[in-house]
């Protein structure tokens, strides 16, 4: 059996996973990118486990990627955003984060206590 902060850190896999592929390729603009941004936290907090998610757009970059295309947005993908997924497993507190890591957007364990 799985102990109780290896059980947090599939959990927090779990919620990543979730958030990435049912938000990528969502059309995302600066005007639409708070609202995204509050709809991935607010719906990857309802899973089980989950303490908290915080997903930062990356303002600058989205503007960047819209400016090179014809159109007035985008689709999201993980490098216009950092996110910090919390999840607590009867007790033990997993704390994964997707950032940006040489052009790729990186999920990885950041502390289980």
């Amino acid at each position: 059996m799985p102990t109780d902060p290896e059980q947090a850190c599939f959990e927090a896999g779990i919620k990543f996973g979730s958030l990435y592929h049912q938000f990528a390729g969502t059309p995302v603009s600066p005007d639409s990118a708070d609202s995204l941004a509050q709809a991935m936290e607010e719906a990857i907090e309802n899973q089980p486990y989950c303490e908290s998610v915080t997903v930062e757009i990356r303002e600058e970059e989205l503007e960047a990627a819209i400016a090179e295309g014809t159109a007035d947005y985008t689709e999201f993908t993980g490098r216009f955003a950092e996110i910090e997924i919390t999840v607590d497993y009867e007790g033990a507190e997993a704390v994964a984060r997707m950032e940006m890591d040489d052009g790729y957007p990186l999920m990885r364990l950041a502390s289980v206590e």
